[in-house]
């Protein structure tokens, strides 16, 4: 019998993207191995069940789950949908690990080899199958247009008959994937952009997108391309010259989160209290906890005259390209494993095992059984 993946409608909610499109369904196909999907699981997507060729389709994520040898997914399923899923079968996706023991219990008990890609090995092979790069080049770009549509100055010069109205000035902090698109895309706006990372080889990685380095004098270089979390007196050193630049611009975007780990609160109260009337003040780790003292997750919040936002899911505004993105690294990630048809894990590969969660009735990840002690 051929390898059967099956595609799930996602259920989060607010949830709109696709874990495949027609373009890498024709690729699982191509290394021959069937396609099962949910009915209308691409909708919230703008994908038609006809976009898909050569697909069986079942009425019922359920239906998907039992008769699948893989389940795809963007984020983890509810517990009737892994309860569903065959002993000895494969669930990847966004698994969200550190969120929930039961969930974690679950697999094991129901002998599902689950991988996580949050878990993914930061190393160069690894790179095309990296879901928080690409999802969080998604949310940086979405950033900087909340920004820019919730903002009540111009982002760009403006000449006019009258004369000229200046640029908005922009402060990005964190310069990762996300933030360096939030720059990037302030950039092609038009607005004059800051940034701030404590990691301080991303200075030239920021100028050379055109942005202005603020340097404050704390360095917090970590492992895995992730910052580590600072002491007290450096956070009283970095709030100190942060405050300044804060007080500068017109918009203020926070993307600094750690994998697994609440959000670190860089912006403080008394910063907001210095900001300009009417400034905007977006805080993509929101769902984390918020990288701003006052963020409220999926809220607007007015502090003072300074409009705080805590947007949630951000790729899933826009799940076109999104779920293209997911789809590829899903892709990248399972295809060196699919042998004529079939699927061997290789367990030797350090991508493989390092993504692993459970695995045989066993909770794999040293970090995530830790975390949730288990």
């Amino acid at each position: 019998m051929p390898l059967v993946i099956g595609v799930l409608a996602e259920t989060h909610p607010g949830e709109r993207r696709l874990s495949v499109v027609p373009d890498v369904v024709k690729k699982y196909q191509g290394l021959g191995a069937q396609v099962v999907m949910q009915k209308e699981a691409g909708k919230a997507a703008h994908f038609r069940d006809t976009d898909f060729a050569d697909v069986s389709f079942v009425d019922s994520a359920e239906a998907v789950a039992a008769a699948a040898d893989v389940v795809l997914c963007v984020q983890a399923p509810p517990a009737a949908i892994i309860g569903a899923m065959k002993p000895g079968s494969v669930l990847c996706g966004m698994l969200q690990p550190w969120a929930s023991a039961e969930r974690a219990q679950q697999l094991i008990d129901g002998q599902i080899s689950a991988f996580a890609l949050e878990l993914l090995p930061r190393i160069s092979r690894a790179q095309s199958m990296d879901i928080l790069s690409s999802q969080g080049a998604v949310a940086g770009y979405e950033c900087a247009l909340i920004a820019a549509d919730h903002s009540p100055k111009f982002f760009p010069m403006l000449t006019y008959a009258a004369g000229s109205i200046r640029p908005a000035k922009v402060l990005v902090i964190g310069a990762g994937v996300a933030g360096l698109q939030a720059i990037a895309t302030a950039r092609r706006i038009g607005a004059m952009v800051e940034a701030y990372d404590v990691r301080p080889e991303t200075r030239e990685q920021i100028e050379s997108l055109g942005a202005k380095f603020v340097d404050t004098g704390v360095s917090a270089a970590g492992t895995g391309g992730y910052a580590r979390e600072l002491t007290d007196e450096e956070k009283a050193k970095q709030a100190e010259r942060l405050a300044k630049a804060v007080a500068q611009c017109d918009a203020l975007i926070t993307t600094a989160a750690i994998p697994g780990k609440k959000a670190p609160k860089i912006i403080t109260a008394d910063m907001i209290a210095r900001m300009k009337p009417g400034a905007v003040v977006v805080d993509m780790a929101a769902e984390t906890g918020g990288n701003v003292e006052g963020t409220v997750a999926g809220e607007k919040v007015w502090i003072n005259d300074v409009l705080v936002i805590g947007p949630t899911n951000i790729p899933s505004r826009m799940p076109v390209h999104a779920s293209e993105m997911i789809a590829k690294n899903l892709f990248n990630f399972i295809s060196p494993f699919v042998k004529d048809g079939a699927l061997a894990l290789d367990w030797q590969d350090e991508v493989l095992s390092g993504s692993c969660l459970t695995h045989a009735g066993e909770l794999r990840h040293a970090g995530v059984k830790a975390a949730l002690g288990l």
